[in-house]
């Protein structure tokens, strides 16, 4: 589930391969000026589809010219975008 908070986008529960498209097809629908921050901080569940989401968003985000930090990434989601070479392309920031 993703909750938009003022500038902030919470990512909430699994992100998986049997949800991660209409995850991002809902996050791209909040890319805009106003938005910040991506928060992890209540996801429960991920597996490597959760990279590609975030780079897209993060792809879609450059093309609209938005800055976006990642806040609170959990370790598992960073051990696998380490695996797959990818963790440098993703701001990652420390913060609530």
């Amino acid at each position: 589930m993703i909750v938009r908070d003022g500038s902030r986008l919470r990512v909430q529960g699994s992100v998986t391969m049997s949800n991660v498209k209409s995850l991002v097809e809902a996050g791209l629908q909040q890319l805009n000026p106003e938005l910040r921050e991506i928060d992890f901080s209540g996801l429960r569940e991920v597996d490597s589809s959760a990279i590609g989401m975030v780079l897209e968003w993060l792809r879609v985000s450059r093309k609209r010219n938005l800055q976006l930090r990642i806040l609170n990434m959990p370790e598992n989601m960073r051990s696998l975008a380490s695996l797959y070479g990818v963790l440098e392309l993703i701001p990652v920031a420390s913060g609530r």
